[in-house]
């Protein structure tokens, strides 16, 4: 193959990857990469006549058929898939969570903790199910930032209302210096309430999307890490790769968060997450054993089926 094919490929590739992978619009991947509107159309035209993207007509699936797939193919414990609208809302997941809670049977002192991100945002807006007694924790402490899905705390305090259970905070920030970590370690309210993630019963958290996709804000902390570039994905920064292998980053050490091992050790880790885009970041946080449970909706499903083999490795 000539250098010349070779980059034109190469070129097709990517625009491909930005467009029917990162849902990028065409104007924007023009824009990104200095060419014309009419030239990005053109490629993905070429891209789709030389076999890079293939384009087909899925039969339907019920949604709990597509869940048993999932679990199935991910090694996940429950799946719970909702025939929504494409580009649903996060509040479309709150009926399968509830239900998934439900099923957990949890009460007085059993622990619920929450994650951050704008879907678990979403489902507290419709609401949990009543869940009398339940002690609920944030999986991390506070970020500071202003965007309402970066609120934790207040997460907490709206779940124990909606639950009727008993909210518990974490008055320290995530990523504190690595002077001052002990320090808020040592305070008694937040070491009771760090306590609590050895006990953790369900976690329900976020899916964020690969580092380099991810907005601004969403990475301030770890925006210059360039460890993390090639990254699938994270759940309350613990990062890993398409295979599920956790990648380490600097100051992770100084995080206070729930690690690995305790979400492991919860009986159930439940994922709610939405969008094509984060079907390979979902996939990967199952190989990672960082989700054992997830909800989303069909089209998300779909397109993590897509792109895993069966034997759940990704394509």
């Amino acid at each position: 193959m000539s250098p010349e094919s070779s980059e034109t490929r190469a070129i097709l590739h990517t625009v491909a990857k930005l467009h029917y992978e990162a849902d990028l619009p065409q104007v924007q991947i023009a824009r990104q990469l200095g060419l014309s509107t009419a030239t990005i159309s053109r490629l993905l035209q070429r891209a789709r006549a030389e076999g890079i993207v293939r384009i087909e007509v899925r039969d339907l699936v019920a949604p709990d058929t597509l869940g048993r797939q999932l679990a199935e193919r991910l090694g996940l414990r429950r799946v719970s898939v909702i025939d929504s609208p494409a580009g649903s809302s996060p509040l479309t997941l709150a009926a399968p969570l509830g239900a998934l809670l439900r099923a957990e049977s949890l009460g007085p002192q059993s622990v619920l903790a929450l994650g951050w991100g704008r879907t678990v945002r979403g489902v507290l807006e419709a609401g949990l199910p009543q869940m009398p007694g339940v002690i609920v924790v944030p999986a991390t402490g506070g970020m500071q930032q202003q965007a309402p899905h970066f609120q934790i705390n207040e997460f907490v305090r709206i779940a124990a209302g909606q639950t009727g259970g008993t909210p518990h905070f974490i008055h320290a920030p995530y990523l504190p210096s690595a002077q001052a970590r002990p320090i808020f370690l040592s305070d008694p309210a937040i070491r009771h309430s760090v306590a609590l993630w050895d006990r953790i019963d369900v976690a329900i958290v976020g899916v964020g999307l690969p580092h380099a996709l991810n907005p601004p804000e969403a990475s301030v902390a770890t925006a210059n890490e360039q460890s993390l570039v090639d990254v699938a994905g994270d759940v309350i920064r613990h990062y890993f790769t398409a295979a599920g292998t956790l990648v380490p980053w600097d100051g992770e050490e100084r995080m206070i968060a729930v690690s690995p091992a305790q979400l492991r050790r919860a009986r159930l880790c439940i994922g709610v997450a939405l969008g094509e885009t984060k079907a390979t970041a979902i996939a990967a946080a199952a190989r990672a054993d960082l989700i054992s449970a997830l909800v989303t909706d069909v089209q998300t499903a779909e397109a993590i089926l897509d792109r895993t083999r069966p034997d759940g490795h990704h394509i």
